[in-house]
């Protein structure tokens, strides 16, 4: 199953998320080392949220990644919402090389 996890940041994002980038960045780290988050990334201009797709068994496991995240401890992120994705063409779909 795929989820996207959407954050909203606060206005001021880009300046005020340098003390809790290495760590946001290394959890997000660890879930693709583990198979779970496929894509992540903030919006651009304006900078003001990002989008997070992960393949997971239920949204639940979104929900933990979302209560580890220095970025939303800190208050830098103002909402979030996770929306189960029905995906039915993609790389995502297609069998491992070999």
């Amino acid at each position: 199953m795929h989820c996207i996890l959407f954050y909203d940041y606060v206005e001021d994002i880009v300046a005020r998320r340098a003390p809790y980038r290495a760590a946001h960045l290394a959890l997000a780290q660890a879930w693709v080392a583990q198979g779970r988050l496929v894509l992540g990334g903030a919006f651009a201009d304006p900078a003001d949220g990002a989008a997070l797709v992960f393949a997971v068994d239920d949204p639940a496991e979104v929900e933990e990644f979302v209560a580890a995240d220095p970025y939303v401890a800190n208050g830098l992120v103002t909402a979030w919402r996770i929306r189960p994705w029905t995906v039915v063409v993609g790389a995502a779909l297609a069998p491992p090389p070999g």
